[in-house]
């Protein structure tokens, strides 16, 4: 028998409404496999700049990010203004280093993967850098759904039961957000024994179709300016005409808006 899911005992911050869970990337990892072995799955959403942003105007999305399990900071921008509202997080966990280092561990502990999503062939060639790198990880499948699937309740079916076939451990859901969030909120109930984590353009960079910002630039955080050389057309919008100003607005209400009270838990020591 299983037990009662621990998850919300995590040390959290709030941060704009937003629950926040205090915990490295290694803590990330080790909590995950835990619950693994304790029975349990759980959806993971990691949060960036863009997503605290459309928590304004979308409603399912806060709470979908209300539902998940785990709530980890992405954006840099959110470590800042931790730090600025004193609440600070412990590190930044990125989905693009969680995908690697959560596989390294399921490697190691004998669990396996599934990858979902992904440009077309993104997600088999992922497989094969992961089954490179950590040659005891377990992929148990690999599929990149048509576009429009998700207006399809028959393709949904058809691509759940895939995953339910390959019966795994841990399933990287790469479709973009919202898109991959409402599909885990949809799909999870079929497979609670799962974790299932939305990791967007993850596998591509996994795949090496496409860049990652080098190390330096993600420790300044500027890693979307690597981002917005690589695709002007499509991110332009988000980052200089939305992000910039709600980032400004981000960290100055939180220097401004100090919670009252200390945080709910104290924030977890690094991993």
């Amino acid at each position: 028998m299983t037990q009662p899911n621990p998850t919300h005992q995590l040390d959290h911050i709030t941060l704009r409404g937003i629950r926040l869970h205090a915990v490295t990337e290694t803590g990330c990892v080790d909590h995950l496999l835990n619950e693994l072995d304790a029975g349990r799955g759980g959806w993971v959403i990691t949060p960036n700049l863009d997503h605290m942003r459309r928590v304004e105007t979308d409603r399912e999305f806060k709470q979908m990010l209300d539902e998940a399990d785990l709530v980890v900071a992405d954006g840099t921008p959110l470590i800042w203004a931790s730090r600025l509202q004193g609440t600070p997080l412990p590190q930044r966990v990125a989905g693009s280093s969680l995908v690697w280092s959560l596989a390294q561990a399921a490697a190691q502990k004998g669990r396996s993967l599934y990858l979902l999503g992904g440009d077309p062939g993104a997600a088999d060639k992922a497989a094969e850098v992961l089954k490179k790198r950590y040659p005891d990880l377990q992929i148990v499948g690999t599929d990149c759904p048509q576009v429009g699937f998700d207006k399809n309740p028959a393709q949904i079916e058809e691509l759940l039961q895939k995953v339910l076939d390959a019966n795994p451990d841990i399933v990287y859901v790469g479709l973009g957000s919202p898109k991959q969030e409402r599909l885990i909120r949809q799909v999870r109930v079929r497979l609670p024994h799962v974790w299932w984590l939305g990791v967007g353009i993850s596998l591509s960079f996994i795949a090496g179709d496409v860049r990652r910002a080098p190390r330096w630039l993600q420790k300044l955080g500027l890693e979307w300016l690597h981002r917005l050389y690589q695709e002007p057309g499509r991110l332009a919008k988000r980052y200089l005409v939305h992000g910039l100003p709600f980032a400004a607005r981000l960290l100055l209400g939180a220097a401004l808006h100090k919670p009252k009270d200390t945080p709910q838990t104290k924030p977890g020591k690094p991993g």
